[in-house]
């Protein structure tokens, strides 16, 4: 295929979903210029990989090259830390004026809470209930089969909401 073809549609896609994809990075991570680089990392391989691309759901191929650049940089930070685990208890406390905007208290707390709780879990709820995947793009995107996105689903909004209790947070949806 021509690569302005190529190039044309992966910058498509780029204005299509680079914010749902920074997003569900950012609250992978929790750090805005990593997260970023990572988005630029994503439609960098997909440019690269486009011939590997089957026709399937482009989100879902978007999300999963997002995905496993996240995995690779929270494996990578966690070997050159040793000692820092993924989903630490400390708050980011760092945050630019741009961040302190775009979330408010109550997306503060959900944010804090969420990186309390196992990746797996924080994976499964990002893609279902932030992002609003369906189960079968969720299964896609984790590599996952249908009764593990479930049960992680289920596990992980029970961890959540016991770790918002446990940080005083009370609200009647909890």
């Amino acid at each position: 295929m021509d690569q302005d073809i190529i190039k044309q549609r992966v910058n498509d896609w780029y204005h299509t979903y680079s914010n749902d994809i920074y997003k569900y990075v950012f609250f992978m991570i929790g750090e805005h210029d990593q997260a970023k680089d990572i988005l630029q990392d994503t439609f960098l391989r997909a440019y690269h990989n486009f011939e590997s691309f089957q026709g399937e759901k482009v989100k879902n191929w978007l999300f999963r090259i997002a995905r496993n650049l996240t995995i690779d940089y929270i494996r990578k930070k966690k070997t050159i830390a040793c000692l820092i685990d993924s989903i630490s208890s400390s708050k980011v406390t760092n945050k630019t004026p741009e961040q302190t905007i775009v979330l408010n208290e109550t997306e503060r707390e959900l944010y804090d809470a969420l990186r309390k709780i196992k990746r797996s879990y924080r994976e499964v709820i990002v893609l279902r209930k932030i992002k609003e995947f369906s189960v079968s793009e969720s299964c896609h995107i984790l590599g996952w089969n249908e009764n593990k996105v479930k049960v992680n689903l289920h596990r992980g909004m029970k961890a959540l909401r016991k770790q918002l209790v446990k940080e005083g947070y009370r609200h009647e949806t909890i």
